[in-house]
């Protein structure tokens, strides 16, 4: 069992290590331990900023995140900002130009190596016309008229391109892949108005089932859809019963069935992992899947401060922090930076390089205080009274709002209704 590129994620500690040199442009070059590495961009793919390299001593040609053994996701089921199909395609025939005649083998960050240089030269062409094949004719069925689910459920790859071993969907998919590039061009709304503002699921899910003659009607009808082997039908009523009530044990056991049926169907490790967690979830609750490392030493020393701000404002309470206004200066001492941060309409706001001498409370700190707060490692009255933080004016304006953050917890439903929200 595995991701679809590989096993498993690490489950030891994650960081970040800080870079010590930038790579800004294709070309450029650098001798790292004695080997010559050339550097190409590729930004927009897998990550908004991305490179491969090629090491001419060798003839290899590490494509980093960029050409594996499997389609990979334009819009990863995990969520991330949509990838950009065109200039993946772009990039990867940009490297066939550039080092696929002399290249003698191609390695990447997941999955085997292709030894020869033919063979390793139709792998990456293949992966080019695989991205090119995927965004244009999703363009081309947009420009149709077609809705993403339409594009999806018609858009197959020709078999010059699906029988290619590393263009199967063991991560992404033809599918998945077709909505990421509607979702790129035409967001979310499909132009039907039934669909511009429906009912939320419980109160949509109670109405489906009163108009389909109740839950035991459903499930009598659902059932012989299972056995015909309608999986992906039974999936959606079901899910709808649940909804309606989540204590219906029948329903969410037939739910579970339906999920797990369609996960063993799926070629997409992404797929078969989400269908089979909605099946155990659905059987043993929510999985204790722990807080999670997001944010760790590592990454959060290499977070801008004023990036640290802006993760401060997505953790605070808007409707808590209804009608306070708060402003606080802040002075980093080892940096040598200064903020006015402002909490005003329930929106947190900053200014950097600057003070307001009408400000409730001023704190003097070094960002390694900052951190350790952001960490959890220590509270912020903690801080305070340990000395790492200093505070002039009104001490309680800084404790109401950090009163006001919320912690989140990653233990919550995805196949029923959250049993609760802030």
């Amino acid at each position: 069992m595995d991701g679809g590129l590989g096993k498993t994620i690490s489950l030891g500690s994650l960081s970040l290590i800080p870079p010590t040199d930038l790579i800004r442009k294709s070309g450029e070059k650098r001798i790292i331990d004695g080997v010559e590495i050339i550097f190409a961009m590729a930004p927009e793919t897998e990550a908004p900023a991305e490179l491969y390299m090629y090491y001419p001593r060798f003839k290899v040609l590490n494509m980093a995140e960029i050409a594996t053994h499997n389609f990979h996701n334009l819009l990863p089921l995990r969520g991330t900002e949509v990838r950009d199909a065109l200039a993946w395609s772009k990039h990867l025939g940009e490297a066939v130009e550039t080092f696929g005649n002399e290249s003698e083998a191609v390695i990447a960050q997941h999955h085997w190596p292709v030894f020869g240089k033919d063979r390793a030269r139709n792998f990456l062409i293949n992966q080019r016309d695989l991205y090119k094949y995927e965004h244009d004719q999703t363009v081309r069925l947009m420009n149709q008229g077609f809705t993403a689910p339409e594009i999806a459920e018609q858009l197959e790859l020709p078999a010059s391109l699906a029988n290619e071993w590393e263009n199967r969907g063991y991560y992404g998919t033809v599918r998945h892949n077709a909505k990421a590039i509607y979702q790129k061009y035409l967001g979310w709304y499909d132009d039907n108005p039934a669909n511009l503002d429906p009912l939320p699921p419980v109160q949509a899910a109670k109405k489906y089932v009163a108009y389909m003659g109740g839950a035991d009607a459903v499930i009598r009808r659902a059932r012989q859809d299972f056995k015909n082997g309608e999986y992906r039908f039974v999936a959606e009523v079901a899910n709808k019963l649940v909804f309606a009530d989540a204590a219906n044990q029948e329903a969410r056991d037939l739910a579970a069935d339906a999920y797990e049926q369609l996960g063993y169907l799926a070629e997409s490790a992404t797929w078969r992992n989400a269908y089979l967690y909605a099946a155990f979830e659905l059987r043993h609750g929510t999985a204790k899947v722990g807080r999670g490392q997001a944010l760790n030493p590592g990454t959060v020393k290499s977070i801008p401060t004023d990036i640290l701000f802006d993760l401060l404002g997505v953790q605070l309470n808007g409707p808590k922090a209804d009608g306070r206004h708060i402003v606080i200066n802040w002075n980093f001492t080892d940096a040598k930076t200064s903020f006015v941060l402002t909490l005003q309409h329930s929106a947190l706001t900053y200014v950097a390089n600057k003070q307001d001498a009408a400000a409730d409370a001023s704190l003097t700190l070094t960002r390694d205080a900052l951190d350790a707060i952001m960490l959890h490692r220590v509270t912020f009255p903690g801080a305070v009274q340990s000395g790492q933080v200093k505070v002039a004016g009104q001490a309680e304006k800084v404790d109401e709002l950090f009163s006001l953050f919320d912690t989140f917890n990653p233990n919550f439903e995805i196949v029923e209704p959250k049993k609760a929200s802030n």
